[in-house]
């Protein structure tokens, strides 16, 4: 029988309202610098030992998710992880004075800085209805500020919210860290897989060793090629990476090898935790727990990317990497593609000071910054919606999504019971499905199911060796009515048959 959720804990009240709208910029900076103290879990001590529980938005574990021993926290060496073209970065000097100059008094005369002036754009108002009826208004002067440059990090306001929407998640360690020492650190990013391109291009020089579990969502695939790094492929099952895979790749190394840069031991481990695309798996929290150990003993980075978090199906929701990172290691994409709009493209990134800053450097002078309309419709849509609203949402596009996933597995169970086999999703918006008796499904689906007028994707697109037979397709259930699923899967039966 599947599972069904359980109701959420009630998570402490987020920001909301025009009051922080209100405030003058710099002073919402600072209050970056300064959280709400009553937010805020007690500091920890860096070189104190520590034990700790995790929580998520899906319900604290009944004990705690960290190790039964204490661990004694390590220091990070992130030179080890800047390559000489991310090092070279530096602050651009216009970028620099526009941050000045919003700290400037009203008074300041700028001769400075080459905005365009906003009573020269052609748009001069906006009203937004969202689900609820309620409108989200962009006066003249907000849509000046909306249509300007903003901060490469993301605008204050809606990093004010984020920050304490991944406290009130994840609990982060190192929020209270030392900035050198790997202190909690927030960007936002046109997406998260521009900011995960910008994080491997911080990270990767040609030649290094890196690790990812396949099947792999594609466009990680292509993002990391083109670096020229040796990719170290984790095996996965049901729940997830397999713990002892890792250890047998690691094996080859000892630990005190990645203080030895000629051993090239592996930078990082590139992973997408829950609903993994295409597998819908997610990982245990044991298995996140032994994964976590091994990257401390082999000193390498997480780089959890966690775009179906919001899409869990499952309660309670295991605890994230971010939540366990005692050492300041992990790099966690987060993303309101899934929740809010994709066209939106905005996405943020949580991650050890010294790196954000690293990636914060490269959007200076490429994507100079996140969409400021977007990032002001939802930093104006959040603040609307409070704690309430926002999960509130949430729990509205998991229902879409369960609904839409037990409908395909209805036509999964009706049509190919005896001829595939597959596993239920645990979050995400894909089926990943295992014909039996072919060993290849390529032309299966490339040639005779499209012929049909049936699209889905040949499981080898989400290898790094495409060239090898792969029994896998990847379905996806967010768009198909229920009706059309049924059709699909009921011609890919009778195209199965014939194939046999």
């Amino acid at each position: 029988m599947r599972c069904r959720p359980a109701p959420a804990n009630k998570l402490q009240a987020l920001p909301r309202g025009p009051e922080v709208l209100t405030k003058p910029e710099h002073s919402l900076q600072l209050e970056l610098q300064q959280p709400l103290q009553a937010l805020l879990p007690k500091p920890r001590n860096r070189k104190a030992k520590v034990q700790f529980p995790g929580r998520g938005l899906g319900g604290r574990p009944e004990a705690p998710i960290w190790f039964s021993r204490s661990s004694t926290i390590k220091d990070m060496n992130y030179m080890r992880f800047i390559n000489a073209r991310s090092a070279s970065r530096k602050h651009s000097a216009i970028r620099l004075m526009a941050e000045l100059l919003l700290k400037a008094p009203k008074s300041a005369i700028s001769l400075v800085i080459g905005a365009p002036n906003p009573n020269t754009f052609p748009f001069k108002s906006a009203v937004i209805t969202i689900e609820n009826g309620e409108t989200i208004q962009f006066n003249e002067d907000l849509m000046k500020k909306a249509l300007q440059y903003s901060q490469s990090a993301g605008l204050p306001e809606l990093l004010i919210w984020l920050k304490q929407l991944q406290i009130k998640l994840h609990d982060p360690p190192t929020l209270h860290y030392p900035p050198s020492q790997g202190q909690m650190d927030i960007c936002v990013t046109c997406g998260s897989q521009d900011g995960l391109c910008k994080v491997f291009e911080m990270i990767v020089n040609p030649g290094d060793n890196i690790l990812v579990n396949e099947p792999v969502y594609p466009g990680m695939i292509h993002a990391l090629r083109p670096l020229g790094c040796n990719i170290l492929t984790v095996a996965s099952d049901e729940h997830g990476i397999i713990p002892d895979s890792l250890k047998e790749i690691l094996a080859k190394w000892k630990p005190e090898d990645a203080k030895n840069p000629e051993k090239n031991t592996p930078k990082f481990l590139y992973t997408i935790p829950n609903g993994n695309n295409p597998a819908g798996t997610s990982l245990t929290t044991d298995r996140k727990k032994e994964i976590y150990e091994l990257a401390r003993k082999y000193d390498f980075l997480i780089i959890e990317d966690d775009p179906y978090y919001f899409l869990q199906f499952n309660k309670p929701w295991a605890p994230t990497f971010l939540s366990m990172d005692i050492d300041g290691r992990v790099i966690r994409a987060d993303s309101f593609s899934k929740v809010l709009s994709p066209g939106l493209r905005i996405g943020f990134l949580t991650g050890p000071k010294p790196l954000i800053e690293r990636i914060v450097l490269h959007t200076e002078i490429s994507t100079m910054h996140p969409s400021t309309f977007s990032q002001l419709l939802v930093s104006q849509l959040l603040h609307q919606w409070g704690e309430d609203g926002f999960r509130a949402q949430m729990e509205r596009v998991t229902k879409v999504y369960r609904k839409q996933m037990d409908a395909l597995l209805a036509a999964a169970d009706k049509w190919l019971s005896g001829l595939a086999e597959w596993h239920v999703p645990t979050a995400g918006m894909f089926l990943w499905v295992k014909i039996k008796g072919m060993n290849d499904v390529r032309k299966l689906i490339e040639e005779k199911a499209m012929k049909k007028e049936i699209f889905m994707l040949p499981g080898y697109h989400f290898y790094f060796d495409s060239s090898a037979p792969c029994p896998y397709f990847r379905a996806s259930f967010s768009l198909a009515s229920p009706e059309q699923m049924d059709m699909g899967f009921q011609r890919l039966a009778q195209l199965i048959r014939e194939s046999l």
